[in-house]
């Protein structure tokens, strides 16, 4: 136990593209708590059970082959969010609630910046505003203003954690 400990601590200390490509997948059962500070990627990795590894803008290549991928949100299923210039590694939720065809619920980690860095987020607005309804750009709560964003997040869609099988 003293040795996992120093581990999970470096995981909870690292930014949202902690993790390396290759690094091996850990998946821990969904939490009540999981330890602050904590990044986007061990957070969407532990609450939805998806074994996948690299920053967060390399989860929708890296699910191809392995988990189903789509343009609509189910709950349990990640939201990733493209690199950006304000998202040099990208970005991951995990949809809890969908509200609607063009609004969604989610947690997610390490989304505000200052004192709520490496925060866990509940229950977070996450708005549809593309053209095609697609949910290939969204605008997404900012607590720190209590409102959504000003700046609309290209997005690649939703990785599901249902795993493909043959045939898919």
């Amino acid at each position: 136990m003293r040795r996992v400990l120093p581990i999970l601590l470096l995981l909870a200390l690292a930014a949202c593209g902690s993790s390396r490509p290759g690094a091996p997948a850990v998946v821990a059962p969904l939490r009540p708590h999981l330890g602050e500070p904590i990044s986007c990627v061990p957070y969407a990795r532990a609450r939805s059970g998806i074994a996948l590894s690299g920053d967060a803008w390399q989860w929708w290549d890296a699910a191809a082959g392995r988990y189903q991928r789509g343009q609509a949100p189910r709950p349990g299923s990640v939201l990733v969010l493209r690199r950006t210039a304000r998202l040099a590694s990208g970005h991951l939720s995990v949809v809890t609630q969908v509200l609607s065809g063009r609004e969604i619920l989610v947690d997610h980690a390490n989304w505000a910046s200052g004192a709520a860095r490496g925060r866990i987020a509940t229950a977070q607005r996450v708005v549809d505003v593309s053209p095609r309804n697609d949910w290939s750009l969204v605008r997404v709560w900012y607590p720190p203003i209590a409102g959504l964003g000003r700046t609309a997040y290209p997005a690649d869609g939703f990785v599901h954690a249902e795993t493909r099988t043959a045939g898919l």
